[in-house]
């Protein structure tokens, strides 16, 4: 009696990992092609590295809304896989890729409109060009993105997720080489400078595109179109409905999380030029620490997910444990380092030649691990509910505690102490706060859902 539990913690234990560790890999992927980006714009003038920052916003700010829509398929597979079967999964992400080629098609009608947008500010006319030249290109590799989206869908619905991990940086490192080579005019390619950041993205993202089609099954996508051919109009219309309806209400979410980062960027360069530099160097630092907490989260998402399809909701909350203490001693030993040995992480970053940005960071270095700690819960938490398809109450409690409370209150607390940046710690800290306050909020929603045992992303055929 006392032994059985144990092993069936140390097996979920090992699925969970086994799940997660390929996601944390191909976040790993991502973040390299970002680095490789952004100092290739930076090295080849000033003009490109002042225009990259507005243009590369506002490209994923529109791409980031897309893609969350579509990967909501993500959790229709991981259902279906979980209820019939991979041949029930295969027709859930046929739907899930027609729903992103529709989505696609949007965005590159939406081309003209972006490059436009540019014209709205009153940055110089050269930087306003390249932002334009970049946004327009922009919905190219969106596109193709959307469509990734959706193949990975699939592929991490049926816990296949080393696919999309040997796919992802595949394609990861072929766009780093191919931006490398276009924006400086390497290995035999034109120079296109600020264009060449965007077509060498999309070259990548191409190639990931056919390495995902080449790995579907034989007859996957016969197969799902039959499936609903032989469904009929009428369901057809109701899932691809219910489809767009969580999927907007999760990519509006993502969308608000993307602008209140961004806010809180614009918030602490309040706090003057030593603030808005430390605070510059530590994204990075808290980005490398939550990567395997996002893995971790989607990966208990998607066997989450496996349950709600079987009907067996009492295997979720083992899973939720496992995973939690998995995440927790992560964050534990990340947070030993960043309180203990701040310098040490801060040093590839050569700030020892100004002791004031120094000590600023070092000081937020010592908070980080509150995020870390607030983010195992709100991370971990709407994926869950995602898997539930309550995507909604992920918008709504948000807007709520993210732009309703948190935001305005740095907002106050960084005009009052404007140029002073001691206060760069305290800001961290209060946004740490109302993320706890929302992982415990989704958590409470989430026994909720458990008890009642709800299912938002199933037809109710009854209506």
């Amino acid at each position: 009696m006392t032994t059985s539990p144990r092993k069936l913690d140390l097996g979920l234990a090992r699925e969970v990992v086994g799940m997660s560790l390929p996601l944390m890999g191909t976040m790993a992927g991502n973040l390299l092609m970002m680095l490789v980006d952004r100092i290739c714009l930076a090295q080849y003038s000033s003009d490109t590295l002042a225009a990259s920052g507005p243009a590369v916003f506002t490209a994923m700010t529109v791409i980031t809304f897309l893609t969350t829509t579509t990967n909501l398929s993500r959790s229709c597979v991981a259902q279906a896989f979980g209820r019939s079967g991979e041949p029930a999964a295969r027709a859930e992400g046929v739907l899930g890729m027609l729903i992103a080629a529709g989505l696609g098609v949007i965005l590159l009608s939406l081309s003209p409109l972006l490059g436009m947008i540019p014209s709205l500010s009153d940055r110089p006319p050269a930087i306003r060009a390249l932002e334009s030249s970049f946004l327009e290109l922009s919905t190219l590799f969106g596109a193709v993105m959307v469509l990734n989206v959706s193949m990975s869908a699939y592929f991490n619905g049926i816990g296949k997720t080393k696919v999309s991990l040997y796919v992802g940086l595949l394609g990861q490192v072929v766009a780093a080489l191919a931006i490398y080579g276009l924006v400086f005019g390497r290995f035999g390619l034109p120079e296109l400078g600020m264009r060449g950041s965007a077509l060498g993205t999309l070259v990548g993202s191409a190639s990931m595109l056919v390495c995902y089609v080449w790995q579907l099954p034989r007859g996957f996508l016969r197969d799902g179109l039959r499936h609903w051919t032989d469904a009929g109009r009428a369901a057809l219309r109701a899932q691809v409905g219910l489809r767009l309806r969580r999927g907007f209400a999760s990519g509006t979410a993502a969308g608000m999380d993307e602008l209140g980062n961004t806010s809180f960027v614009w918030l602490a360069a309040v706090l003057g030029p030593i603030a808005l530099t430390a605070n510059n160097v530590n994204l990075t630092l808290n980005y490398l620490a939550i990567i395997p907490i996002i893995g971790l989260g989607i990966g208990c998402s998607v066997l989450c997910s496996n349950a709600i399809g079987r009907n067996d909701y009492d295997q979720i909350p083992p899973i939720l444990k496992v995973t939690l203490f998995i995440e927790g001693a992560y964050v534990l030993i990340v947070s030993l380092a960043q309180v203990l040995a701040p310098t040490i992480l801060l040093q590839p970053f050569g700030l020892s030649s100004d002791s004031q940005i120094l000590s600023s960071a070092v000081d937020t270095t010592r908070v980080l691990w509150t995020y870390s700690a607030s983010f195992v819960f709100s991370m971990t938490g709407a994926a869950v509910l995602e898997g539930f398809g309550m995507t909604r109450f992920i918008l709504v409690t948000r807007i709520g505690l993210m732009w309703g409370l948190s935001l305005p209150l740095i907002y106050l607390a960084t005009h009052h102490n404007a140029g002073d940046p001691a206060w760069l710690p305290r800001i961290w800290i209060i946004g740490s706060v109302f993320e706890f306050a929302i992982g415990c909020v989704y958590f409470w929603n989430i026994r909720q859902a458990i008890r009642k045992r709800l299912n938002f992303l199933q037809v109710q055929h009854a209506t």
